[in-house]
C-alpha cells in the first residue's frame, strides 16, 4: 500500500473539509452519514478549524481522525474514533457501562477502494483506542444502516460483530442503525 495512515493535524482543516464534502457526495452518503452535503458545505471555516483541532493530537484526546494520504498528498480515506465514557453524554446510540470507542465517518474514495485502505484505517483507529491509558477502552463499536450491506461486510471483515442492538435512524424512525462491536484483544 502506498498510503501513509496518520492522525490529522490541527492546521489541516481545508483537507478535512474537502474529504468530508467528498464523502457526503458519495452515492452511499444518504444511508452512511447523518450529515448532508448542503448543511456541511454551508459551514463556516471556523467550524472546520474546530473540527480538525478537536480530532487532532492537539485536541482533547477524546476524538481522533485518521487519514490515508496518497503518494501525491491527496487524502483518499478517513475514519474518526470517539471515546465514550459511561459518565458522559452519548453522542449516538445507547449508553453502556464500559469505557468504549465509537467509530464514525468511515470513508474511502471509490477509486481507492479494494486495496486494503479501509482495513488500514480501522487498524489505526482501533490501535489508538486500545493504546489509551486508564480507564481502559473495553470495546470499540459502530453503527451501520440496515441497508448498507457494503459497509457491514467491511466491518465484519475487520473483526466487528453484530451485537443485536439497534437504534432508529435519525430523521427516519422506520429504519434502523445496527450496532457492531469488537472487544479488547487479549494480550
Amino acid at each position: 500500500m502506498e498510503h501513509v495512515i496518520r492522525a490529522v493535524r490541527a492546521d489541516e482543516w481545508p483537507l478535512v473539509k474537502e474529504l468530508r464534502l467528498a464523502a457526503l457526495q458519495d452515492p452511499a452518503a444518504p444511508i452512511a452519514f447523518v450529515e448532508t452535503y448542503a448543511r456541511s458545505a454551508a459551514q463556516p471555516d471556523e467550524f472546520w478549524r474546530d473540527r480538525a483541532l478537536g480530532a487532532s493530537e492537539a485536541g482533547n484526546g477524546e476524538v481522533r481522525q485518521f487519514v490515508a494520504v496518497g503518494p501525491g498528498g491527496r487524502w483518499d480515506g478517513s475514519v474518526t474514533v470517539l471515546i465514550e465514557r459511561p459518565d458522559a453524554e452519548v453522542r449516538f446510540g445507547e449508553a453502556v457501562d464500559v469505557h468504549q470507542a465509537h467509530v464514525v465517518a468511515v470513508f474511502v474514495r471509490s477509486e481507492a477502494r479494494g486495496g486494503g485502505l479501509a482495513e488500514a484505517l480501522f487498524r489505526a483507529g482501533t490501535d489508538w483506542a486500545w493504546s489509551l491509558g486508564e480507564p481502559r477502552i473495553e470495546r470499540v463499536r459502530l453503527y451501520v444502516h440496515e441497508d448498507n450491506a457494503r459497509a457491514a461486510a467491511l466491518y465484519r471483515r475487520v473483526g466487528f460483530v453484530a451485537t443485536g442492538h439497534s437504534v432508529p435512524v435519525p430523521g427516519d424512525p422506520s429504519a434502523r442503525e445496527l450496532e457492531y462491536a469488537v472487544g479488547r484483544p487479549a494480550v
